[in-house]
């Protein structure tokens, strides 16, 4: 089996784009609690998904977004149709992190693919990376939508395998999330956690994962495994 690393599978929100930058931009009418009401929005968001994939329910991951959205607002009395229209479409603009397009400009000149793994839908996913300016550098984006399930079921990152024709040990993932970094480890891949917030290790029986304050550099980090 090759160890020559060919393709980098980026996690979307959180990973490559800011999913705060979304209230970040209309902090000021949310007032002083919109930090914690951003919070609050992902964590339901995520929390939906896996409730649903558990559940068998099918639905996606804007939906979802949505129904979160409604609950935080709901949860902090704000009554603002205007508000949730203009956050909606603020999270279809997400910012990317800075150190994300020189990322994957360095990928591209090692010769490897960057492909995105999302639960987001794949309109979702390529209107950030429109938005960012990111469309020359993602040679694709996966949706969790082929398969009806969201990460960290193994179906999920068994597409990239079966569509790519490349195996497991080729690919490095990265997620900030670290569910979807151990999910990702259990499946088989190469693992790169970005620990943005410098949190505590978790998920000590999913296999093996590096762990990285931020994406800059990953092209160095398998530094001699590349195509």
């Amino acid at each position: 089996m090759s160890s020559t690393i060919s393709t980098y599978v980026f996690d979307a929100y959180g990973t490559l784009f800011d999913v705060h930058s979304a209230v970040a931009r209309h902090a000021a009418r949310i007032g002083p609690a919109a930090a914690e009401f951003s919070e609050l929005w992902r964590a339901r968001q995520v929390e939906y998904s896996w409730t649903s994939s558990l559940m068998g329910h099918k639905t996606d991951f804007w939906a979802l977004t949505q129904l979160a959205l409604d609950y935080s607002m709901q949860r902090f009395g704000i009554v603002d149709d205007t508000l949730r229209a203009d956050l909606l479409s603020a999270y279809l603009e997400l910012e990317a992190f800075p150190e994300v397009p020189q990322m994957l400009r360095s990928l591209k000149a090692c010769g490897a693919q960057a492909v995105i793994l999302s639960n987001g839908t794949s309109e979702m996913v390529n209107s950030a990376v429109r938005s960012a300016g990111l469309s020359g550098l993602i040679d694709r984006v996966m949706s969790v939508d082929e398969v009806g399930i969201f990460k960290p079921h193994a179906s999920v990152y068994d597409l990239v395998p079966r569509r790519l024709a490349v195996s497991a040990h080729q690919i490095s993932f990265q997620s900030c999330n670290p569910w979807d970094a151990a999910g990702a480890a259990h499946y088989g891949f190469r693992v790169v956690w970005v620990n943005r917030k410098g949190l505590p290790a978790e998920y000590p029986f999913a296999g093996e994962r590096r762990e990285v304050a931020s994406l800059e550099g990953l092209a160095d980090l398998w530094r001699g495994a590349h195509v």
